[in-house]
């Protein structure tokens, strides 16, 4: 039977057995290969609030910095397209990894399927 990616879906090579995660959104029980990771950061208090704290804050406005909550979401696949974390790709579209980093030493004559994509260069549908 062929295969539908090369990796399978996962992240796993040669490790035999990958530790489990839940899923943010529904609680399925997820190997933490496959499932779809994000990082988010949000604000502790709404913009409101913030402002309501910075006025009443006792030292120099200036230095005013709120802390910032740092969360690692995973999602199983299924949650993850549902809410559009990631989108249904066509084969060919499969092949292309993409990143947020450039990697300047790829050139584009030598740039094959797999060569890595900013965000910015893949074309858009």
């Amino acid at each position: 039977m062929p295969s539908k990616r090369r990796n399978n879906g996962r992240n796993k090579k040669n490790k035999g057995h990958s530790d489990t995660v839940r899923c943010t959104n529904c609680g399925r029980v997820v190997s933490k290969d496959k499932a779809i990771k994000r990082f988010q950061q949000r604000n502790m208090v709404d913009a409101s609030s913030k402002r309501d704290i910075q006025e009443n804050y006792a030292y120099n406005t200036a230095d005013f910095q709120m802390p910032k909550i740092y969360v690692k979401l995973s999602y199983c696949v299924s949650c993850a397209i549902h809410a559009r974390i990631v989108r249904v790709r066509s084969v060919e579209d499969r092949k292309k990894r993409y990143t947020t980093r450039l990697r300047q030493h790829v050139r584009q004559e030598n740039q094959t399927g797999n060569a890595s994509l900013p965000l910015s260069q893949l074309p858009r549908a």
